[in-house]
């Protein structure tokens, strides 16, 4: 109960990747982590905790072991999701007085899931300081804007499917008359003037705070619960874990997945090969010393799943219907769009086993391919066993999606179990888990 509490929160708290990002940043200095820097050298000790960030949107946290490890454990998630992106000088005013934000959809949303909610702004902006610039997170903690869907009376077909056009449909009201601008919005809510905003990154998000709902309270409905609730898991159970003394234990966030992660604090990025190669430096490990270690490492690339919808059973796959509550999701495709095979199947129940967690299984159906992940992405930079897990949700990029509230201790479970574990491969090609 803890953690669904947790959870709420950090959903309700932290509406974007920077709010994320920086969120658990706080999460980890409270737990005595030291923040590093990429611009500067790294100065690692036996024992030491640390966090570095990329973009203010992307990080990786570790604890170095006491002794040469045999691998790297890592869960990475990504800290992104589908929303309206504001345009620069996104501010369109109406013939008629109406006031409306020019926004373009990042990733890929379901439109209509935006109408008729209380939206509002949030993001990050860079203001001018004397010596140069300054970042801020910015929230507007109010319902602020609004999709305003067009009437039954003047569209008689709007209930046998409407085709929308992202230019004009999704355009969020937000003022009448004489309002104030966005700038100014933003600016009284950073407590900065105006004119020393030097830029601003900023989305819609809805408004509509966590919910947990139904018979006996087991379903919860919030914005972002993909894939920010494996994000939180992850944390959750990397600051429960007792460390191995024969891996190094690390937890990954990535920005941009769902728009192909190809940026440089995307999985496609160096991120995680930087990572572990200053990490291998200041153990005194050479190159071949870390491919060693890349061997014997593992990687949980950990995004939300489909659930079989209730009303649609027919969209999934005839034997692979994962449901919520139904345990944490494995995930397999023959396009290797999820990096699960054999080898990390088999350490996949191996941790299972140790953690108790429930388990379940997804294949898209062979008449409808799915999208990508983190794992086979990131493998490019860094090669390891990896495999594509996720926890049961429905209405997926929606921008209010369901999931069952015994899946989050369950993923809880399962991250505790990775980050407390090593693996070596032995001559015979057998796997051992400790």
């Amino acid at each position: 109960m803890d953690h669904i509490r947790g959870l709420t929160d950090f959903l309700r708290d932290n509406p974007t990747q920077y709010h994320v990002t920086a969120s658990q940043a706080r999460t980890l200095e409270k737990e005595g982590f030291v923040r590093l820097s990429e611009s500067e050298k790294w100065d690692l000790h036996s024992g030491g905790k640390y966090y570095v960030t990329r973009n203010g949107s992307a990080m990786m946290a570790f604890r170095m072991p006491g002794s040469m490890p045999r691998g790297f454990m890592v869960m990475a998630s990504h800290t992104d999701f589908p929303y309206l992106k504001i345009k620069p000088g996104g501010e369109i005013t109406t013939p008629e007085g109406y006031k409306k934000l020019n926004v373009e959809v990042y990733g890929s949303a379901i439109y209509y899931s935006w109408l008729d909610r209380p939206l509002s702004v949030a993001g990050r902006i860079y203001v001018r300081t004397a010596d140069g610039t300054r970042m801020m997170l910015v929230n507007v903690p109010r319902d602020l804007a609004l999709i305003p869907s067009v009437p039954i009376h003047m569209n008689r077909e709007i209930n046998s499917g409407v085709r929308f056009d992202p230019q004009k449909d999704l355009l969020p009201l937000w003022g009448i008359g004489e309002s104030e601008t966005l700038t100014d919005v933003v600016a009284a809510e950073a407590g900065v003037r105006a004119e020393d905003i030097l830029s601003m990154e900023l989305c819609l998000y809805n408004r509509t705070p966590p919910v947990r709902w139904g018979a006996s309270g087991e379903f919860l409905s919030a914005q972002k619960l993909d894939d920010s609730e494996c994000a939180y898991c992850s944390l959750a159970g990397f600051l429960e874990s007792t460390p191995s003394s024969s891996s190094i234990a690390i937890h990954a966030l990535f920005d941009n997945e769902e728009v192909g992660s190809a940026t440089k604090q995307g999985a496609a990025s160096t991120l995680l090969r930087d990572t572990l190669e200053r990490i291998s430096i200041s153990l005194g490990a050479d190159k071949e010393d870390m491919l060693v270690m890349l061997s014997n490492s593992f990687m949980l690339s950990a995004d939300n799943a489909h659930g079989v919808n209730p009303n649609h059973p027919e969209l999934s796959d005839p034997v692979n219907r994962p449901v919520p509550g139904g345990g944490v999701v494995i995930k397999f495709a023959g396009s290797q769009r999820y990096a699960t095979d054999g080898t990390s199947e088999a350490l996949f129940r191996l941790l299972c086993e140790k953690g108790d967690v429930k388990s379940q299984i997804f294949t898209n159906r062979s008449d409808l391919p799915g999208g990508s992940t983190l794992g086979n992405i990131s493998s490019l930079h860094a090669a390891m066993m990896t495999a594509d897990v996720g926890i049961a949700q429905l209405a997926m990029h929606s921008t209010y999606e369901t999931c069952a509230v015994s899946d989050v201790g369950e993923m809880i479970k399962l991250a505790t179990a990775l980050f407390s574990s090593s693996v070596e491969k032995d001559p015979e090609g057998g796997l051992i888990l400790k």
